[in-house]
C-alpha cells in the first residue's frame, strides 16, 4: 500500500491515531510523492532523514513545553521567575499544570519525529544505489539515534508511553517503562552497530553519529537503572545492556571519536564571541574566545537557522528558550545581556553560595563564568520591578540573549548573531544552538560508571573536567561526582533527572525554600504553595500530565498519569507571596 509523504488528514486524527499523520517538512514540495517514488536515491534518503531532525526545532515555538526547558526549570538551581503571567515556568518549577492541554506540543512533536523515523526505516531500502558503503549505515545510525532520543524525552517527561514502531495508524495504550526503555536501548544499540567509526568531523557538522549514540546510551542506562532501581537496561529483542558494556562504549567514544574538551569552558557560551567581547569587561579581561556552537565539545545539539520570519515553520528556526531566559525591559545598562525577554529561570541563591563556600571549588572560574550577579556586573540595569517575580538578582549566562555594538558604536545589534548572518531582531536573531550532550558529560558519566577509572589525559573523567577549570585532583567518590555534575553542567537540562535517578529530589526543597527574592518590588523569600515532595510522590516521581486531548481522543485507551486531578492547575496569581 502506498503512503503519502505529505498527509492531509485532520489534525484531530493526527493526535488520536499515533503514527499515521504527519506533515513531512522539507525544502521542496513533496505533495505528489509517496512511498512508491520516494526515496529512490541517496539525495532523497538524506532529505528524508533531515526531516526527522526538523521536528527537533518545532517544540521551541512553545518553549515552556520543550523537554529542555522542563528539565532545566524542574531542578533546584533555577526558579520559575518571569512575571505573574509566566505560569508555564512557574508551573514546571512546582510540578503543576499550567494550561488547558498542557504539554501537547511536547507530546505531539516528539511523536512526529518518531513517525518520520519509522517512515525512514520502512522505506530506506528503496534506495539501492549508494555512493559509498558507509552512507546508508550512517543514515541508519541517525534514524535509530533520533527515534531513541525522542522516546527518551517522552519517557522522562511522561513515564510509560505508547510504543509506535510503524507508520500504520494505531490507537495504542501506554507501554510499561520497562518496554519503552528496552526499545530505546535497542535503537541505540542498533545505531552504535550501524554507525561508521569515523572521527566526528568526517561525518559532517550537525548530525548525530555512533559516538552520540554511545553517549546517549550511558545517559539512558544511568537514568533507567537509578530511577527504577534496576541493575541492567533491557533490550527489546531480549537480553540486556550491562554497566561494563556501557562503560566500554564510552571508552570507545572518548578515545576514538575526535571529540574533546575545549580549553576554557566559558568559550562554549556566546557571551565570549569576538563582537561582544571588546565591550564586555568580563570576557575581555579574561581573554575569552568563543569557539562557536560547532566546536569539538558539543556533541549533540538542536541547530538554529539564520532565516527569519514568523510563519508556522520559520518561527521555529530561532531559540525561544534563550528568549524566555533573557531579561525583561532591557536597555544598554544590561549589556551584554540586554536582549529583551521574560526573565524566566532566575538562579537560586543557594547554588551561588554553595559554590563559593565549597573548599573543593576555591577559585573555580566557572561560577562567575556561568552566573551573572546583576548587582555587580550590570548594576545600573533597573530591571522591570513592577512585574518581575522571584527575582534573585542572579542570572544564568549559558543560555541568554547576548547583544553586540555595531561598528561605530552608534547602536546595538539585538543579537551578536547578526554578525553571523542572522536578523537584527531580539527574537529571530537568537540562533544559539541548544546543546543536549557535551563531551564533558561523557567524561563524568564514565567516571560514575567506573568509580573513577583514568581515561582522559591520564585522569579520570571527574578530574579531567576539574583540571580544565584549573582545579586540583580530588579522590573519586559519588559525592564528589555529584558536586561536579551540578557545577559543570548547571543550566543544561541535566540536574533534574540526575536528582531523580540518585533519589536526591528533596534537594530541590532544601535549595529553593528560603531564597531571597524580589516580587513586584516587594522583598521576601521563595516558598512552595504546595508540598513539593508530596507533589513529586503523587505524580509517581515527577512525571507530567499527559495532554488532555490525547486521553480524550483515545476513548479510554490511553490512561492519565497519577497526581493530575482537581486542584493541580497553576494560574496567574497563584504565587504564594504578598504583592504591593
Amino acid at each position: 500500500m502506498k503512503k503519502n509523504i505529505l498527509y492531509l488528514a485532520a489534525a484531530a486524527l493526527c493526535v488520536m491515531f499515533l503514527g499515521g499523520c504527519d506533515d513531512f517538512l522539507d525544502t521542496q514540495n513533496l505533495t505528489k510523492k509517496d512511498t512508491s517514488n520516494f526515496p529512490v536515491n541517496e539525495t532523497d534518503a538524506f532529505q528524508m532523514v533531515n526531516g526527522i531532525y526538523a521536528v527537533m526545532n518545532r517544540n521551541l515555538a512553545d518553549p515552556e513545553e520543550d523537554p529542555f526547558f522542563i528539565f532545566d526549570l524542574a531542578g533546584d538551581d533555577r526558579l520559575g521567575g518571569g512575571s505573574q503571567s509566566n505560569i508555564g515556568a512557574q508551573g514546571v518549577d512546582r510540578l503543576m499544570n499550567s494550561y488547558v492541554n498542557w504539554m501537547n506540543p511536547c507530546w505531539s512533536n516528539r511523536y512526529k519525529g518518531i513517525n518520520r523515523a519509522n517512515n525512514a526505516l520502512e522505506t530506506i531500502d528503496n534506495v539501492t544505489d549508494w555512493s559509498s558503503s558507509t552512507k546508508k549505515e550512517q543514515l541508519l545510525c541517525e534514524i535509530y539515534t533520533l527515534r531513541a532520543w525522542y522516546y527518551f524525552n517522552l519517557a522522562q517527561v511522561f513515564n510509560g508511553v505508547p510504543l509506535v514502531l510503524s507508520t500504520e495508524p494505531q490507537n495504542l495504550p501506554r507501554n510499561t517503562p520497562d518496554e519503552v526503555y528496552a526499545q530505546i536501548a535497542s535503537d541505540l544499540k542498533a545505531a552504535i552497530e550501524h554507525g561508521p567509526s569515523q572521527k566526528y568531523l568526517e561525518l559532517g557538522e550537525g548530525r548525530v553519529n555512533k559516538w552520540v549514540a554511545e553517549g546517549l546510551m550511558a545517559r539512558v542506562w544511568l537514568f533507567y537503572t537509578g530511577f527504577y532501581g534496576k541493575s541492567e537496561l533491557p533490550l527489546a529483542e531480549g537480553g540486556s545492556v550491562s554497566k561494563s558494556q556501557v562503560a566500554s562504549w564510552l571508552e570507545d567514544c572518548i578515545q576514538n571519536s575526535g571529540y574533546g574538551l575545549v580549553s576554557d569552558q566559558r568559550n562554549l557560551w556566546p557571551y565570549t564571541n569576538p563582537y561582544t567581547k571588546p565591550d564586555y569587561p568580563y570576557a575581555k579581561e579574561n581573554d575569552l574566545n568563543w569557539e562557536t556552537d560547532e566546536n569539538k565539545e558539543n556533541m549533540f545539539a538542536v541547530k538554529m537557522s539564520n532565516k527569519g520570519g514568523w510563519s508556522a515553520d520559520s518561527q521555529l528556526r530561532h531559540n525561544r528558550i534563550v528568549e524566555f531566559y533573557s531579561l525583561r525591559k532591557t536597555n544598554a545598562t544590561a549589556f551584554p545581556f540586554s536582549v529583551q525577554g521574560y526573565s524566566n529561570g532566575p538562579v537560586c541563591e543557594k547554588l551561588w553560595t554553595d559554590w563559593a563556600s565549597d573548599p573543593d571549588y576555591a577559585g573555580d572560574y566557572r561560577r562567575v563564568g556561568s552566573i551573572c550577579d546583576r548587582l555587580v556586573e550590570i548594576p545600573d540595569y533597573p530591571g522591570d520591578k513592577a512585574k518581575e517575580v522571584e527575582n534573585t538578582n542572579l542570572l544564568a549566562k549559558k543560555y541568554i540573549g547576548v547583544e553586540a555594538w555595531n561598528e561605530d558604536h552608534s547602536a546595538r545589534y539585538l543579537s551578536y548573531g547578526y554578525y553571523y548572518g542572522s536578523e537584527n531582531n531580539r527574537q529571530t536573531g537568537l540562533t544559539q544552538s541548544l546543546v543536549w550532550l557535551r563531551f564533558a558529560d561523557v567524561l563524568l558519566m564514565h567516571a560514575e560508571l567506573t568509580d573513577g577509572k583514568a581515561i582522559y589525559n591520564g585522569k579520570n573523567g571527574l578530574n579531567a573536567v576539574r583540571a580544565r577549570a584549573g582545579l586540583p585532583d580530588v579522590g573519586y567518590s559519588l559525592a564528589a561526582l555529584k558536586k561536579e555534575r551540578r557545577y559543570e553542567l548547571c543550566f543544561e537540562a541535566i540536574r533534574w533527572n540526575d536528582l531523580r535517578r540518585w533519589g536526591d529530589v528533596s534537594e530541590i526543597v532544601k535549595n529553593q525554600e528560603g531564597n531571597k527574592i524580589l516580587n513586584e518590588k516587594a522583598t521576601g523569600t521563595y516558598h512552595f504553595k504546595q508540598d513539593f515532595m508530596q507533589r513529586y510522590n503523587d505524580t509517581g516521581g515527577g512525571f507530567f500530565k499527559i495532554p488532555e486531548d490525547q486521553v480524550t481522543l483515545s476513548e479510554g485507551v490511553l490512561e492519565q498519569n497519577p497526581g493530575w486531578g482537581e486542584g493541580t492547575t497553576w494560574a496567574k496569581g497563584d504565587l504564594p507571596y504578598t504583592f504591593k
